[in-house]
């Protein structure tokens, strides 16, 4: 499986940044190549999402099911795609009221071995851009901070 992992420190509460991350109807507003999303079912706890990713000619459609616990993590389970396995988890832990780290990992692995070693190839530049995507957006909701964002070793 290929994976990533990366922590950041961020000017916004963990509620903000939690409520930012579970709003998945509007990812294909600010995520790179989310073409269109659809909620199929969604409460307080659990939410099943489906999301269409696309670049150029390709697209693709994976459904996730979603676990919510507010505002401390959000962790996505792949249901159906043409991957063999996709997992990711955010946690937020509150540094104060107006601020957190957030912690993202994502491990995937495709079916076909071609695209998954091409994959390990682009995947840590494609999952920086959409970490920058979330922070942009966080920055659109919730204004800006004297304090940026910083990077976690």
């Amino acid at each position: 499986m290929v994976g990533i992992r990366e922590t950041r420190r961020l000017p916004y509460s963990a509620e903000q940044m939690f409520d930012l991350v579970a709003d998945v109807g509007r990812y294909r507003e600010f995520l790179p190549w989310v073409i269109a999303t659809r909620v199929r079912a969604n409460s307080d706890t659990e939410m099943v999402a489906d999301m269409v990713v696309g670049f150029k000619s390709l697209r693709e459609t994976f459904t996730s099911r979603v676990k919510k616990d507010r505002p401390r993590e959000i962790a996505v389970h792949y249901v159906d795609g043409p991957l063999s396995d996709l997992d990711n988890v955010w946690t937020f832990r509150p540094i104060d009221e107006h601020s957190c780290e957030i912690d993202f990992c994502v491990d995937f692995e495709f079916r076909n071995k071609v695209f998954q070693a091409l994959a390990g190839q682009y995947f840590d530049r494609a999952f920086r851009k959409m970490v920058e995507a979330f922070e942009a957006r966080a920055h659109a909701l919730y204004g800006n901070s004297n304090s940026s964002a910083q990077i976690v070793a």
